[in-house]
Order: structure tokens, then sequence, then C-alpha cells
């Protein structure tokens, strides 16, 4: 019989079982690595809040009054702080990495559905696929030069089952014409919505049901290939 408690041990702790202390303390982690000067001044920002106001109490004479709401909003204040923080040194950490697009591409919210790497190449070059309101959406990661032929491509396949639906495109990186990480989930959220809940299903049952794109490697074929035969029937 297997220990549940050693086995519990020996797996990596997942951040969304942990509880909400273990991953502030996580997060802030993070944010120390990224900007050592990040947590001091979220202090800053909740303590000047909360003084500002018992200020303002202190002013109009109700300072006790404006005591809870001092707290309140100075606490506000460093939790906004935090999750800014928390954010850009999430989007730092994964910047320049393969794959940092299709990992902001699934943590939209609002009923996007993201398939990672539907089409690629020898050169790395990736394109990732999201469908919600706005329609389809084509994330594309590499070369600036060699990514709009892929992208292209998988935009005149998609357009042969969903011919009248909203087709985007995206390049992410730091080139001419593309966009930086930190800012896709931004551009990507400002579109129109043009789709209700269930044109999006049906869209994503199409598109689902299209056959995987696989490209063949470029340059010649090697003279010694050939294909296997198959196995001889055995006689008995």
């Amino acid at each position: 019989m297997v220990n549940k408690r050693g086995a519990a041990a020996s797996n990596p702790a997942d951040p969304a079982s942990m509880g909400r202390i273990r991953q502030i303390r996580m997060v802030a982690s993070v944010i120390r690595e990224q900007n050592p000067r990040g947590l001091p001044l979220v202090a800053l920002a909740g303590v000047g809040v909360a003084a500002v106001v018992v200020i303002i109490g202190w002013v109009v004479g109700l300072i006790y009054a404006f005591i809870p709401l001092a707290i309140i909003l100075g606490l506000l204040a460093a939790m906004l702080l935090f999750g800014r923080l928390a954010t850009s040194a999430q989007y730092r950490a994964i910047e320049g990495q393969p794959g940092a697009a299709a990992a902001v591409l699934q943590s939209l919210r609002g009923g996007f559905t993201t398939t990672p790497a539907i089409a690629a190449n020898r050169n790395m070059d990736v394109v990732h696929r999201t469908v919600g309101k706005p329609g389809v959406i084509l994330v594309g990661e590499g070369s600036p030069t060699r990514l709009p032929a892929l992208l292209g491509a998988e935009k005149r396949r998609i357009s042969r089952v969903a011919s009248q639906i909203p087709i985007y495109d995206f390049q992410v990186g730091d080139g001419e014409g593309q966009i930086p990480i930190r800012e896709l989930n931004k551009k990507i959220m400002r579109l129109p919505r043009n789709l209700k809940g269930q044109a999006v299903a049906e869209l994503n049952f199409r598109l689902n049901a299209l056959p995987q794109q696989l490209q063949m490697p470029k340059g010649p074929v090697p003279r010694t290939g050939r294909m296997p035969r198959p196995p001889r029937p055995r006689i008995r």
C-alpha cells in the first residue's frame, strides 16, 4: 500500500493547492528577485495612503472615525501595487522564453480557449490559436520575416471552415511590427466582441475537427531514404 503522506511530500507544491498565505509568500519572493525595491514600495504606498487619510481626519476633526478608513485604503493601495508588481515580475520571468505567448494566452479570462503550437517550422517559429468572443486569434512567436508566411497559411486553413469569422493575427517579440509579451493580454482584451457563447462553442468544435498541420523539414530529401517494407507473411 502506497503511503499517501510520502507521495504528497515527494511531489512539488502546486500553487493552486497552496494556502493563501503561502501563495503570497511565493509571489513576494519572485518580486524580491525581479525588483528588490518592489516590496519596500508596497509598504510605503500602504503607509503613505493611510497617513494621508489620518491627516485629513485630523484636519476635519474626525480622526477616530477616519482611522478604520485609513487602514482599509492603505491595505487596498498596497494590494493594488503588489498585484501590479507581481504581474510585471511574471512577464519578466517568461519574456524571451519559448512558449511565453502560449502561457499568456492560457491565462486569459472571459471564455477564451487556447491551443498551443498549432503550426511550427524547423526554425522554432510557432503559431498558437485562441478562440473567444472576438473570433479566432493567431499569435506567432519567432522571426518577423518568417512568421507572416506561417500565419498566412494558418489563416487560409481556418478560413475553409470559418469563412465568416473574424481572424486576428499578432506577432510577439521585440522586432518591428511585433507586440511585447507584456502588451499581449491588453491587446486581445481590447478586441471587439463579435460572437456569442453558442457561436464560440460551435467555432471551437469546427476548428478542433481540422487535421493537425504538420510541415515537412526544409531541404532536399536524402537519396538513401527508403520507405520501410511491410513484413512478409509467415507460411506455416
